[in-house]
């Protein structure tokens, strides 16, 4: 099992910037692929962005491209991301998730291993 906790978040101004943590424990040498991912009260779950934890491949949401890097410590289990020139529509629970390097769990987050217990972002 892989269990997954989240740190960071919080709040900020339009074009600031905010650093999230999701540290990895458990079979967390078995992750193929990370991500975030994000939801809106009322509003389907969104992939922001994630990457393939062997070669580094990403993916991004367009809306985030430019603006947010995603990362992965491989010695520290633990996956980052960080949010600049952000945005009131960046407002929204950010969850991390474990999962396949597959098309279905990088655009939607199906089939994923594991989520973090989310973190509230919200811009101003």
């Amino acid at each position: 099992d892989v269990q997954l906790v989240e740190s960071g978040g919080g709040s900020a101004q339009a074009g600031g910037s905010l650093r999230l943590s999701c540290a990895a424990s458990g079979a967390a040498r078995s992750i193929e692929c990370m991500g975030w991912f994000r939801q809106v009260t009322g509003k389907e779950r969104e992939v922001v962005a994630a990457i393939d934890t062997g070669d580094g491949s990403t993916y991004y949401l367009n809306s985030v491209e430019g603006r947010f890097t995603i990362s992965h410590d491989n010695a520290k289990n633990t996956l980052y991301l960080q949010m600049n020139d952000l945005k009131p529509d960046d407002t929204a629970v950010y969850y991390c998730a474990a999962g396949p390097w597959r098309d279905d769990f990088v655009r939607t987050g199906k089939g994923a291993h594991a989520w973090g217990q989310g973190t509230q972002v919200t811009v101003s």
